[in-house]
């Protein structure tokens, strides 16, 4: 039987779909940067995270000060509290895909346990501080490129350079409504001709502020209400180029009523199998 090629398909044609995110911000405390990324690196990353049921893709990003110092946003509703407390925490950040229709198999049913029993056998980091460290949902993509990247394979696609950014919608919109308009409004003139390739948007996973207070550690700030929408671009080349354009389209959002910029924070992908940026980071 001769070999039949499949027909190529868009960035929609492929079955398997990424549905929840752990984005998972974290300081080392000075003197332990390099144990701590080790640690992370060559254990937790693998035994806590992707070893685990339909948890597919993983990456793992850093802030040097020079990239901290380059952060903006701020200010907090009411009663809450700002994403990053002072607004430079936060050196790593680690981003994990699990598969659309399994987060309960994965984080209910495998990640939490797995992560109580890894602690009780003493593969913790007591040296380190989690910033902000929550679960989200897939809310959707924008695309710079016709046929792009899908969102699906992001985090295998090898990225220089990702902006996370923190957005509270206004005036009773939710994460789903401000996403509607920034794709149909917004992003579609930030993206063009851009090294930014990929606009994805999330929204925190229902129930997480109240699960997160039974984990074996404090998880840092809380993941916000329905009106927190967060957005992660990714970034070929020098992320820092891409920044003055982003700063644009979050003042823009602000002066339209749209959102409140909590945190805009640029990240490099580490070296894997290096200490590359250990000392960088303060």
């Amino acid at each position: 039987m001769s070999y039949q090629p499949l027909e190529v398909g868009g960035v929609d044609d492929y079955p398997v779909k990424v549905g929840s995110m752990l984005l998972t911000l974290v300081d080392p405390h000075r003197g332990f940067e390099r144990a701590y990324n080790r640690w992370y690196e060559r254990d937790h990353y693998y035994g806590g995270c992707l070893v685990g049921p339909h948890l597919y893709a993983g990456s793992r990003w850093v802030a040097t000060r020079a990239l901290k110092d380059l952060r903006w946003g701020g200010g907090v509703p009411d009663g809450g509290e700002p994403v990053a407390e002072p607004a430079d925490a936060g050196s790593y950040v680690a981003i994990y895909w699990v598969e659309k229709g399994r987060h309960k198999e994965h984080f209910d049913d495998w990640a939490r346990p797995q992560v109580a029993a890894l602690y009780g056998a003493g593969r913790g980091f007591a040296e380190r501080t989690h910033v902000h460290t929550v679960l989200f949902d897939h809310v959707g993509a924008s695309y710079r490129d016709e046929d792009p990247v899908p969102v699906d394979v992001a985090l295998d696609a090898c990225y220089d350079g990702i902006v996370a950014l923190w957005l509270d919608a206004r005036d009773g919109r939710t994460a789903a409504d401000l996403d509607g308009e920034l794709t149909r409004d917004h992003l579609p003139a930030l993206l063009k001709d851009s090294t930014l390739e990929i606009a994805s948007a999330w929204a925190p996973s229902p129930g997480e502020d109240e699960v997160r207070k039974k984990q074996p550690m404090p998880l840092g700030s809380a993941p916000g209400g329905p009106e927190r929408l967060v957005q992660l671009f990714f970034c070929r080349g020098d992320v820092t180029e891409a920044l003055p354009a982003l700063r644009a389209y979050t003042d823009a959002l602000e002066a339209a009523g749209l959102a409140d910029v909590r945190l805009a924070a640029p990240f490099v992908r580490t070296h894997v199998g290096t200490d590359k940026y250990v000392d960088e980071i303060w």
